[in-house]
């Protein structure tokens, strides 16, 4: 990324965490996890997007809807200026780099994360893909693409404990966090 196209984070005293991942790495449970223990806002991206029916349909094919991209960011925007949220969504590049000061790429061993989309039921299909996008890492090198590489973490969530221990990583970050943006 260039010099002339960094945007500026806002500096907020309580930040934004994005969770990302190939679906089934955890984040709705870890988003979760986090903003039961810090008090942070949890944002199920997807489960808005079909609430609120911020799509253009559905690809049976794909098993999947087709994300209206500029209605999603407009029903955002203003809740997450102010910070204090936890957004989990299955991509990232989306999301103006802006809204984020810690972006967590969460990862799963390809057999655990087999297991858990065989579980939702997931199509096999779209298990395959997913299988692929998760070997390949192309979520993460999404993350790397589109944000700064100081507020990205990569973390394995292949078990309970696992979960656990991130979300003590993250506390510990944001009491850091706060630390240096009390006014």
């Amino acid at each position: 990324m260039s010099d002339t196209e960094h945007i500026a984070v806002p500096d907020r005293p309580i930040p934004n965490i994005l969770v990302t991942g190939t679906p089934g790495t955890g984040k709705t449970t870890t988003s979760e996890m986090i903003a039961q223990v810090t008090g942070l806002e949890h944002i199920n991206v997807g489960a808005i997007v079909k609430a609120k029916k911020l799509h253009q349909g559905y690809l049976e094919e794909f098993d999947t809807h087709v994300l209206d991209e500029d209605k999603l960011i407009d029903t955002l925007e203003d809740s997450l200026k102010e910070g204090g949220k936890v957004v989990d969504f299955h991509t990232c590049e989306i999301f103006p780099e802006r809204w984020f000061d810690l972006v967590l790429v969460l990862r799963a061993d390809t057999a655990t994360l087999y297991d858990r989309m065989e579980k939702r039921g997931y199509k096999q299909r779209k298990i395959q893909e997913n299988m692929e996008c998760e070997i390949m890492q192309v979520v993460l090198e999404t993350a790397h693409e589109s944000y700064e590489p100081e507020i990205i973490v990569e973390l394995q969530s292949n078990t309970t404990e696992d979960m656990e221990s991130n979300v003590e990583r993250v506390q510990q970050w944001l009491q850091a966090y706060q630390q240096r943006h009390q006014s």
